[in-house]
């Protein structure tokens, strides 16, 4: 009998508000099967975790890892859980803060590319970043983490 453990994210949302409102910080998934697309493609930075560390903790190591850049410090605003289409439980708070993205440096992953060729690449975890605002952020993220927007909006009035 096979066990399936549900895998766990968590992930930091942040945000700024700007001249033109209310702006986010979302990551494009990197790798070759993201390269050409937009819609759905953009994510909180954010990474899995093991159950024995605390999600908070695992949200603040991932974004570091994910972007190369420290998070902000600042009240933090949880914003819940959502379940993504592979399953996948992804946890997030909100942070204020305003990064310097020219020292953004992607962590990377390997995987067989082209398939089934026994070759392994190397691609970034993100291949960019970005400040959306609210409209275009929906129009981009992963389907179900437009929850997170949605109560951060709730939140930031």
């Amino acid at each position: 009998m096979t066990v399936r453990t549900t895998k766990r994210s968590a992930g930091l949302l942040v945000y700024r508000h700007t001249g033109e409102g209310l702006e986010v910080l979302l990551g494009h998934m990197g790798g070759p099967l993201w390269a050409r697309k937009e819609a759905g493609a953009w994510t909180v930075p954010k990474g899995e975790y093991e159950g024995d560390e605390p999600a908070w903790e695992a949200a603040r190591r991932e974004f570091q890892e994910e972007l190369g850049l420290t998070p902000p410090d600042g009240e933090a605003v949880p914003l819940g859980e959502v379940v993504q289409r592979n399953g996948k439980v992804v946890t997030a708070w909100a942070l204020r803060g305003d990064p310097d993205l020219t020292a953004f440096r992607p962590g990377t992953f390997s995987m067989e590319w082209p398939p089934r060729s026994g070759r392994r690449a190397e691609f970034p975890e993100l291949d960019r970043v970005a400040w959306l605002g609210l409209d275009r952020a929906r129009e981009v993220i992963v389907t179900a983490q437009a929850a997170f927007l949605d109560r951060l909006t709730e939140h930031s009035g």
